[in-house]
């Protein structure tokens, strides 16, 4: 990865998260992402109706889990970091955020399947290899979550073994 970072800010389609991204299939929600600077970023997510978590949490009543908000957050974090923060992008070796904890967390509205959800989200670096994430959540110009998480860098392969797994493209 080339550490020349854009002018801010700069904006980031589907693709380009994927591209940055280990996630696929239905755990990928990502649809748009802004990078204000290096720690400032805003981003969408939507979920179809068609997809195999939302057609299974209340059947006959779809509601975008509060896990998949939260996950979805991290991703925008994570590709955000990744394409605007020159810290991250100097890191040696082929590393991979992953979250650690989440800090403080409320869900104040449902979400229906197929909105278009909001996340202004702010990172502030905690260590050499954790960030804090801090959000706030919209969709439908109502305000639906407040998230606080850490994010931590880990080497790919050192996640891999701990994992138990040798070939990456078993489970990455």
């Amino acid at each position: 990865m080339s550490n020349e970072i854009p002018s801010y800010p700069f904006s980031l389609q589907r693709q380009a998260i994927e591209n940055l991204l280990p996630h696929r299939g239905d755990i990928f929600a990502c649809q748009h992402l802004v990078v204000h600077g290096p720690h400032n970023f805003t981003g969408s997510a939507s979920w179809p109706l068609e997809n195999n978590v939302i057609r299974g949490h209340f059947p006959g009543l779809p509601v975008v889990p509060g896990v998949l908000l939260i996950e979805a957050m991290a991703q925008l974090a994570g590709a955000g970091l990744l394409s605007g923060d020159p810290y991250v992008r100097s890191l040696p070796g082929d590393k991979i955020g992953v979250l650690a904890s989440i800090r403080k967390c409320a869900f104040t509205h449902p979400v229906a399947p197929q909105s278009m959800v909001e996340f202004e989200i702010q990172c502030r670096q905690m260590g050499p290899m954790a960030v804090q994430v801090s959000s706030a959540v919209h969709a439908n110009n109502r305000a639906v979550a407040q998230v606080e998480a850490l994010l931590v860098y880990t080497d790919r392969a050192q996640l891999l073994a701990i994992l138990g797994e040798s070939e990456p493209s078993r489970i990455l």
